[in-house]
């Protein structure tokens, strides 16, 4: 017949037998690699700060040119706005019949409006310049930083 062993008391409540040395290892290798992956994220973190400093210092440094290439536009196209005026008003003083006068109030007319159209044109051209250049640096800093968390 089949003999049937009864647990004990002691058995049913006896703590399971395991190593502590073990899990102390265990805990050891997850805090090592803890350690680890968190030292490399501070670098890689530290890197793209510093990345982005030295992209703000750059378009910082772009504004502040790109502003005094744009004043200097402005104050070249004034120049000659206040030239183009000064010289219609010294035709203006000798003229000598009202058909001589309309005449120069048009052709003057006709080139301040080309002027103005030209002025646009380089007024246009150079904000689109210092807006390239004050943006190139932060955008190459994103693509890098974009292009380094794919990888990862």
């Amino acid at each position: 017949m089949a003999t049937k062993k009864t647990a004990t008391t002691a058995d049913i409540f006896e703590f399971p037998a395991f190593d502590m040395t073990k899990m102390a290892d265990g805990y050891r290798e997850m805090a090592d690699k803890s350690v680890n992956q968190t030292k490399e994220t501070y670098a890689k973190v530290k890197a793209a700060a510093e990345d982005a400093t030295k992209a703000m210092e750059a378009t910082l440094e772009n504004a502040q040119a790109g502003t005094v290439e744009l004043s200097l536009k402005a104050i070249d196209a004034a120049r000659g706005n206040v030239e183009h005026s000064l010289s219609h008003m010294e035709a203006l003083l000798g003229v000598k019949s009202v058909a001589q006068m309309i005449e120069l109030q048009t052709s003057f007319f006709r080139k301040q409006a080309e002027m103005m159209v030209d002025q646009t044109k380089i007024m246009q051209e150079a904000a689109r310049k210092v807006a390239e250049d004050v943006s190139k640096p932060t955008k190459t800093v994103a693509e890098k930083t974009m292009n380094e968390i794919k990888v990862a």
